[in-house]
């Protein structure tokens, strides 16, 4: 099964109230995914996106396209990045909790990434771009516990 995941997150001062919107399709079938968070990053956003969308995939294996215009995400994904941090247990690197939460599903999947540029007038990013501004507004946001727990415990792990 083929399937394309267009992502974005954004954050309201960096950190600040933040939120992701995904949209992925597959055939004729299209489902849209955001939420928000009370004090975040905007990359945490970026990368929890691609997490979310990954996750609500039902069939293991398949093949997903991820556009995305963080070349924080796409860039430690595709230039394998990630992969020697994972070797050092992310000694000096941010966001580990997501990075582990996004090996866990990237794995099940055949995923390729492409970085698009942001606000460049692609349909589906400017509407994950609205999704995530949305969340980020919304009344009640959640709280994003690895980033709070990153700020309780002093770890250079997170951003």
């Amino acid at each position: 099964m083929n399937i394309t995941i267009y992502t974005d997150g954004a954050a309201r001062g960096n950190p600040g109230p933040g939120g992701y919107g995904t949209v992925l399709l597959s055939g004729q079938f299209r489902k849209e995914l955001s939420d928000g968070f009370k004090l975040t990053t905007n990359n945490r956003m970026e990368l929890l996106a691609v997490i979310v969308g990954l996750e609500a995939l039902k069939i293991e294996n398949s093949t997903v396209t991820i556009y995305s215009d963080s070349k924080y995400v796409v860039e430690a994904v595709e230039k394998g990045w990630i992969w020697n941090w994972v070797k050092t247990r992310f000694k000096g690197k941010k966001n580990e909790d997501l990075w582990l939460r996004f090996l866990k599903i990237y794995t099940k999947h055949q995923v390729k990434f492409v970085w698009i540029k942001g606000h460049a007038n692609i349909p589906e990013n400017e509407r994950c771009d609205q999704l995530a501004v949305q969340a980020s507004m919304q009344p009640g946001l959640k709280k994003d516990s690895g980033y709070l727990a990153s700020l309780q415990s002093g770890s250079s792990n997170f951003e």
